[in-house]
């Protein structure tokens, strides 16, 4: 007689089961929006960097510099790597003769270049007459864009540095849209500490 009583409670228990998982999936299913990874992003310090023959400026303390492999000729072009985010700035210099409406021509090339990926190009003047620093800074908004910030700067008589920033994933700006407005800073204070040598 036990038995037969706990036989009946568990068909009981495995029926209201049943009755209630299947009920629900009669719902409609609605998929959750996808998320992002929290990032932490460390305080903006800042060490100068001496060792170039053209030019010098500060750097973030959780960034390294390297000399671009690519250009082993071109002892001024360097990376700043930002390996916390994946992210390099692409530093070249080229030494004005005559030829600066050449490069001026070459940065807009490169930036017409990420207008197809591009939603929106927005541009700053950077004027110091103080440091004979002149040129322009460009925030290259888009889903895809490769190269979201990108620069120029130069004496107009002798230096032209040329900055790019690229991250080593595949581009998704909507959720690096933090780590790109972070690292923007950074970039500003390079150009705000660049001094020609």
């Amino acid at each position: 007689m036990m038995r037969h009583k706990t036989t009946t409670n568990f068909i009981l228990l495995i029926s209201v089961f049943f009755v209630v998982f299947f009920a629900r999936c009669d719902a409609d299913y609605m998929p959750k929006p996808y998320g992002y990874f929290r990032i932490d992003l460390p305080e903006h310090t800042y060490r100068h960097y001496d060792s170039l023959e053209k030019y010098q400026f500060e750097f973030p303390e959780y960034a390294f510099v390297t000399h671009d492999l690519n250009s082993p000729l071109e002892k001024n072009w360097i990376n700043i790597e930002f390996p916390l985010f994946k992210g390099s700035l692409h530093i070249s210099h080229k030494e004005i003769k005559g030829n600066l409406n050449e490069y001026l021509e070459d940065a807009h090339t490169m930036l017409i270049k990420h207008l197809p990926k591009a939603n929106a190009i927005r541009d700053s003047l950077i004027i110091d007459s103080a440091r004979s620093v002149y040129g322009i800074m460009y925030s290259i908004e888009g889903k895809g864009v490769a190269s979201p910030v990108q620069f120029y700067l130069t004496d107009s008589t002798t230096n032209y540095v040329r900055g790019a920033l690229y991250f080593n994933i595949h581009p998704n700006n909507d959720s690096l849209a933090p780590v790109i407005s972070f690292l923007k800073k950074d970039i500003l204070h390079f150009i705000n500490t660049l001094e020609w040598k």
